[in-house]
């Protein structure tokens, strides 16, 4: 599946449409195979006992989804998550950031399923895997 957007013009499309996320996260890798995504790990993203939360790891995991779907259909602001399951596999490895390894499955008219896998950085365990649905605008069918 071609990219109709680079790194750079996704990081410009969520710095105008989502500044909340502005220095969550950040693009390694990007291309037709792969989507390398990381959380940039701050006190914010832990839990007690110093490991990184779910609820950061899912967003991770739901960003890197919408980035992945954005590179192939261009700037849809209104592209939503329909479904997503996550498994937890095991505790983060504590003052490391999280890597999600994203790869779009199927990118239909209406849909776009994406597998992530989530990383701690250094380490080759996965420590979550989740699977994304994002419905597509209107625009896009």
């Amino acid at each position: 599946m071609a990219l109709v957007m680079t790194a750079e013009q996704i990081d410009a499309f969520l710095k105008e449409e989502f500044p909340q996320v502005t220095g969550l996260f950040a693009i390694d890798r990007m291309d037709e195979a792969l989507l390398v995504m990381r959380l940039l790990t701050d006190e914010r993203h832990l839990r007690p006992g110093g490991t990184v939360s779910g609820p950061s790891m899912f967003a991770l995991a739901d960003v890197a989804a919408y980035v992945a779907t954005l590179a192939r259909i261009g700037p849809q602001a209104l592209a939503v998550t329909t479904h997503c399951s996550i498994d937890f596999m095991r505790k983060p490895v504590s003052g490391a950031d999280v890597l999600a390894e994203a790869r779009v499955l199927k990118l239909g008219r209406s849909l776009s399923v994406t597998d992530v896998l989530l990383y701690s950085e250094g380490s080759a365990e996965v420590v979550a895997h989740a699977s994304l649905t994002y419905a597509l605008p209107p625009a896009r069918r």
